[in-house]
């Protein structure tokens, strides 16, 4: 009996009092009162605002769309039909590519009805567009499905615009097919005119041809001009639906920036040939107009070394300030004695692809060869090379701690060349660069017999 009630005791006390026991029931009551009103009025995932609805049954919906609100939910809505409507619009433009290759390129050569100069001329690059959209669907097509694999419904993890700047070097493949059209369009007339078997086959495919929806060749060839102009149209409505701290924010804008420029400069090459067509037009601002200018020393860089420009990166680009010493005492008398120049600087590198999916890999392939294109500022419309590229496995790159706001380019045998740049740190990065790559380069013998002459050739002593 004593035990018995000894136990009871201790079940009944427990260490909580009865005043205690009733706090703590208390407590708990309040803490599950809050927990309530904080689930009905829970942060959007999204946009961390507090005026989601009190989801009733919570079986019945998404819990990870539950965590939304009504206008969170809407947008990322509207983001996913965006970026199927970019995928898909971009397999129906490659389908068309396809068609004028198969249904008419193909058979037009088989049956000799052009020469291959004159198919050249009509169809231009067109294998190079179907080869860039194959590549571009393939790897859009890989971030679909893998982020249906992970469960992502609503294609958060889709990043557009960073694929799209990953193959930003099919923009020039656009550029040298729209520059083309008009003279491939009135070759198309003249030969029709002139040969009548063209003709028929031209009727015939366009009548008979299912596969054609009764467009004609000349329908299918505008593909292209038309699909480079949709992609600002079609970004910017995924950048709509996109929030500012997506990861893909920045990547949409640059790459929206980036065609929007391409396309005034085809615009400005058009009218420089005298053509009377243009592309969709599009506003001017400061930025845009400084990436054109840009697009044309590329293009005048890359015409200039000769190089294939899916090997081609531009490592740095940029004005610098450009003087050539007339001795090596340069350093001893000061930079201020030496007269200097602004000039455009391109770094041009030249390498092998790591990977075929993609024209810019992040990771660099074995060094072919660099260059420094140094071009003037404009005049008249176009720039001028100042000289020869230099190669930099022909030159030694130095510095000089008695003079750390230049640096000094030598060219083997030849010439030598100081440059600055107007912020002390960006000129320590394009000397960081240039000798990156100088150092990859070149024969060392040649190198070491030239060191004695690097920067100034009599001692003096330094701290």
């Amino acid at each position: 009996a004593t035990r018995t009630k000894t136990a009871e005791v201790e079940r009944a006390d427990s260490g909580i009092g009865q005043m205690s026991a009733r706090k703590w029931r208390n407590r708990a009551s309040e803490t599950l009162s809050s927990l309530q009103a904080w689930e009905a009025h829970r942060p959007c995932t999204d946009c961390g605002e507090r005026d989601l609805p009190v989801e009733t049954d919570m079986q019945n919906c998404n819990q990870r769309r539950a965590d939304l609100c009504e206008k969170c939910r809407k947008r990322r809505t509207e983001r996913k039909e965006s970026v199927l409507e970019f995928v898909n619009t971009e397999a129906s433009y490659g389908e068309d590519l396809r068609i004028i290759k198969e249904e008419f390129y193909l058979p037009m050569q088989a049956a000799g009805l052009l020469s291959q100069e004159q198919l050249l001329g009509i169809f231009s690059n067109i294998q190079e567009l179907i080869d860039l959209n194959e590549n571009f669907l393939e790897i859009l097509q890989e971030e679909i499905d893998q982020a249906f694999d992970q469960g992502d419904d609503d294609l958060m993890t889709v990043c557009i615009g960073e694929v799209f700047l990953e193959f930003v070097n099919m923009l020039p493949a656009f550029q040298t097919y729209c520059l083309q059209q008009s003279s491939s369009v009135n070759m198309l007339n003249a030969l029709e005119k002139e040969k009548e078997l063209l003709r028929i086959f031209l009727n015939v495919s366009q009548n008979d041809n299912t596969a054609l929806r009764r467009m004609n060749l000349r329908s299918f060839l505008m593909a292209p001009l038309q699909r480079v102009t949709k992609y600002p149209l079609l970004l910017s409505r995924i950048i709509k639906a996109t929030t500012e701290y997506h990861p893909d924010h920045g990547s949409l804008r640059e790459a929206k920036s980036r065609i929007e420029s391409h396309l005034e400069h085809i615009n400005m090459k058009t009218k420089q040939e005298g053509n009377t067509w243009t592309l969709r037009s599009f506003r001017q601002d400061s930025k845009k107009k400084r990436e054109v200018i840009n697009i044309e020393m590329r293009e005048t860089a890359l015409k200039t070394v000769g190089w294939l420009r899916e090997e081609t990166r531009f490592v740095m680009e940029g004005s610098l300030q450009l003087a050539q010493p007339p001795d090596g005492q340069w350093v001893k008398k000061g930079s201020k004695t030496l007269k200097f120049q602004n000039m455009q600087v391109l770094l041009l590198v030249n390498m092998k692809r790591v990977s075929e999916s993609s024209l810019e890999s992040a990771e660099p392939g074995p060094v072919k060869d660099a260059v420094l294109v140094l071009i003037r500022d404009k005049n008249n419309g176009k720039f001028h090379l100042l000289r020869e590229p230099l190669r930099l496995s022909n030159c030694i790159v130095s510095t000089d701690p008695d003079c750390d706001d230049t640096f000094e380019l030598i060219e083997i045998r030849r010439e030598a060349f100081v440059f600055r740049d107007s912020d002390r740190a960006r000129t320590h990065h394009w000397f960081r660069q240039i000798r990156r790559y100088s150092k990859e380069l070149g024969s060392w013998k040649k190198r070491r017999n030239a060191l004695p002459n690097i920067m100034i050739s009599t001692p003096h002593t330094r701290p």
